[in-house]
């Protein structure tokens, strides 16, 4: 990490006279992608690091194209020579999911989702023109065999784990017959291809684009659909309905001659069905595989998402094996698989998570119980070591960034979570009244403190369970130097 610090310093100073006084590492999301924040007196940029040097070169590509065409995206203001970091505007940390989250259904978000529907329209429109689809990550057009891929993706990484008996040559021909259907349009400009609220950040009002760099060719119905279909972003049917009228008047505004909207619509519920079942598979992939946990629970809104539309929508093509399969797998008891058991107020479990030090001892168990879990975080780089971290304390954020940017904290933490997971779930079921979790270092006031504040955060936000949070040593903590 310090390494892609330092590449990063180098990069801003190549194009920049300004000073930089901080490079902050962002929370990670579900890419590959590492995000800084950099900070000098003037103002703020944005610094990405990327092993994926193709993924980089699209999307730097992609946004100095759309730069041009006075399209709503960052600038790119530098790059590393092997294009490994770049340095782009700071748009903000202000999501239109932020705002939805912030502040509901109002008239205001409706007018940001307008916004952001008319400035869609000309970015797949005006966007495509000239655009080098040679740049494309993957196939540079959305078509059968991409759509193919999308099904199977979802097929193995989601349906399979259910482990549920279909006809699997049937369920291959309807994802035959409906890549086909889906490809037959006329309306393929540039597709977006993970176009939803997070990737659209509201500034002064105004929104702008960020991650594109999976866009292709394809039809304009699948990022209306993404946008519009997003799980968490819960649009009622009449905003959904609202809306895309409202895209299609933009996109009548862009075209030699208006759409044609009857057929426009069947093919768009076609497209919103491949994004639902696209975004399971990336769930099933990020959440069943790799074990996180923001994509586990987001699973049940996305089934709940599926069944709506599967009780709700017909796409115009008879795919029988897929249609009972997709009927199959949004039934309560499956969904209910997906869904952590979660406390609520007449829940008797509490939670008890203590740091500690281990030259004092691990803490006693008061409830009786003879203890819990006792976790050892001395094999993580100690912050202390370190004469500015010293006097500091696994609360303060320098020493959140570096436990975070420069050690294995955040693997340990997630493999914490897989065991503890289990005991919680089973204690709120079983109607347990107690549980301990302790974490050791040497002084108690760096790692096992964020290692503390860490878990507890993790079980109030996934199980809204009761949690008792001590700090042991902190009357020993090192004030001075």
């Amino acid at each position: 990490m310090e390494h892609i610090i330092s590449t990063i310093g180098e990069v801003f100073a190549s194009f920049s006279n300004k000073a930089a006084t901080r490079i902050e590492k962002l929370p990670q999301s579900g890419s590959d992608r590492v995000y800084f924040r950099i900070y000098t007196n003037e103002g703020t940029y944005i610094a990405t690091y990327n092993q994926n040097v193709k993924e980089n070169q699209t999307f730097i590509r992609f946004s100095k194209h759309f730069k041009e065409k006075e399209l709503p995206v960052p600038a790119i203001y530098a790059s590393s020579e092997d294009e490994s970091v770049y340095i782009q505007q700071d748009l903000g940390a202000d999501s239109l999911l932020n705002k939805l989250e912030q502040k509901g259904h109002v008239e205001e978000v409706y007018q940001l989702f307008c916004k952001s529907l008319a400035q869609l329209a000309r970015i797949q429109v005006q966007g495509h023109g000239g655009l080098d689809y040679q740049y494309c990550l993957t196939a540079k057009e959305f078509g059968k065999q991409a759509i193919l891929s999308d099904l199977l993706y979802c097929k193995y990484y989601f349906l399979d784990t259910l482990k549920l008996p279909y006809d699997k040559q049937g369920l291959l021909d309807d994802f035959e017959a409906l890549s086909t259907y889906l490809t037959k349009t006329e309306y393929k400009y540039f597709m977006f291809r993970d176009f939803q609220s997070r990737n659209i950040i509201v500034n002064n009002d105004e929104v702008f684009f960020i991650d594109y760099q999976g866009g292709m060719q394809g039809a304009l119905q699948y990022d209306v659909a993404s946008l519009l279909w997003q799980a968490k972003a819960d649009l009622s049917d009449d905003w959904k309905n609202k809306l895309l009228d409202f895209y299609m008047d933009q996109i009548d505004g862009l075209l030699e001659r208006p759409i044609d909207r009857e057929l426009f619509v069947s093919q768009y519920n076609g497209y919103i069905l491949i994004r639902l079942l696209q975004v399971l598979g990336a769930y099933g992939f990020r959440g069943l595989f790799e074990r996180k946990a923001h994509f586990l629970a987001s699973i049940p809104l996305a089934l709940r998402n599926l069944k709506w539309f599967v009780e709700n929508k017909r796409i115009g093509i008879a795919l029988p094996e897929f249609d009972r399969f997709l009927k199959v797998i949004v039934q309560e008891d499956i969904i209910r698989r997906f869904e952590p058991v979660t406390a609520d107020e007449s829940t008797p479990l509490v939670v008890r998570i203590s740091s500690f030090s281990y030259k004092r001892g691990i803490p006693a168990d008061s409830s009786g119980n003879g203890g819990g879990f006792v976790f050892d975080c001395r094999g993580i780089l100690n912050p202390g070591r370190f004469t500015e971290y010293k006097t500091l304390s696994g609360q303060d954020k320098s020493v959140q960034d570096f436990l975070e940017q420069r050690t294995r904290m955040n693997e340990f933490l997630n493999s914490i979570y897989d065991i503890i997971d289990i005991n919680v779930e089973d204690y709120i079921e079983r109607g347990f009244e107690n549980l301990m979790i302790n974490f050791g270092c040497t002084g108690g006031q760096h790692r096992s403190v964020y290692a503390a504040e860490q878990v507890a955060r993790h079980l109030r936000n996934k199980y809204k369970v009761k949690t008792v949070l001590t700090h042991t040593n902190c009357e020993n903590w090192v004030k001075t130097i």
